[in-house]
């Protein structure tokens, strides 16, 4: 089965549809705080939409999804995605093979690998499956555990 559909349609949809003009524009989110989350296919979806975006997101977390064959850069020149990626697969029976990793660590600036000690790439089933993404959320959602009361943000 062929996981790569081509992603054109679907990530200007997500991209320009639903961050840019809903999100952005309609309800004044700062690309910032938007988080993408995808499995397998999901995620591929996401990647690109990133891709697509040209701002830096919140983040995306991708379960079992590689870069899209459309999206590879083989003429060794690309300006790398300023947002965060945490990719997460099994040990065995994965989309997310070395060379998939390889291809995402040159589009993204940030890449962060989890290798579940199991096979294939399913959903997370148990804590410390799902404890990653957790902490992946808590950093990029911009906690605000341990700051000291009246602190403002600066930027």
């Amino acid at each position: 089965m062929d996981y790569d559909t081509g992603f054109s349609k679907s990530s200007h949809i997500i991209s320009e549809d639903i961050i840019t003009k809903i999100l952005v524009q309609k309800c004044c989110y700062k690309p910032r705080n938007i988080l993408l989350f995808g499995f397998g296919q999901g995620a591929m979806a996401a990647i690109a939409a990133a891709i697509s975006q040209g701002s830096e997101l919140g983040g995306i977390v991708s379960i079992g999804g590689p870069l899209a064959d459309s999206l590879r850069n083989d003429s060794g020149t690309v300006v790398k995605n300023d947002t965060p990626l945490i990719v997460l697969g099994g040990s065995s029976g994965t989309l997310i093979t070395q060379s998939a990793l390889t291809l995402m660590k040159q589009r993204f600036r940030t890449l962060e690998y989890i290798k579940w000690p199991r096979q294939g790439d399913g959903m997370p089933g148990n804590r410390d499956e799902m404890l990653p993404i957790m902490r992946f959320f808590a950093r990029r959602l911009q906690s605000m555990a341990g700051v000291p009361e009246g602190s403002v943000e600066i930027g």
